[in-house]
């Protein structure tokens, strides 16, 4: 890996109706706005929403196309969301009318995962590892080979 990766900073999506999108990801999500840019022009640009103090959702507006691609198409496929307990948030969601496109289960990894879409059909995996999950174990013996070569 090169040296000075630190960790993914945002993800970056484009919206066809900004208002849908502010109301799904801040509404019901509850993800706070941090911050607007515009174009020299007046027009916005983008909106950054937080998801962690160091972890965005950038939403830019006037997106072309009546919804994302679909599953199977060449690109970026999904995005994920690590949460600490994936039956509180999906009730939460529940409570707000966010509906599962995938029902709550079991991954092949191991980890407990729920799907939702945002309006333009962009899927979000929310997902609890596990402690005995293949992410968890694969990570756990890359630090245990990272600290006796270390």
């Amino acid at each position: 890996m090169i040296k000075g990766f630190t960790g993914l900073g945002h993800v970056a999506i484009r919206a066809k109706n900004i208002d849908a999108s502010l109301e799904f990801y801040k509404d019901k999500l509850g993800l706070e706005e941090m911050l607007r840019l515009y174009r020299d022009n007046g027009d916005l640009w983008l909106i950054y929403l937080r998801l962690t103090d160091d972890q965005y959702i950038e939403i830019f507006p006037f997106g072309v196309g009546e919804e994302a691609p679909p599953r199977e198409a060449t690109g970026l496929n999904h995005v994920c969301i690590a949460v600490d307990d994936v039956d509180s948030v999906v009730a939460q969601l529940a409570e707000k009318g966010v509906p599962l496109i995938s029902p709550l289960k079991e991954g092949a990894d191991g980890n407990r995962q729920a799907w939702i879409a945002d309006p333009d059909g962009n899927r979000f995996e929310l997902m609890q590892m596990r402690g005995d999950s293949l992410q968890y174990k694969a990570i756990r013996a890359m630090h245990e080979k990272m600290a006796a070569t270390a």
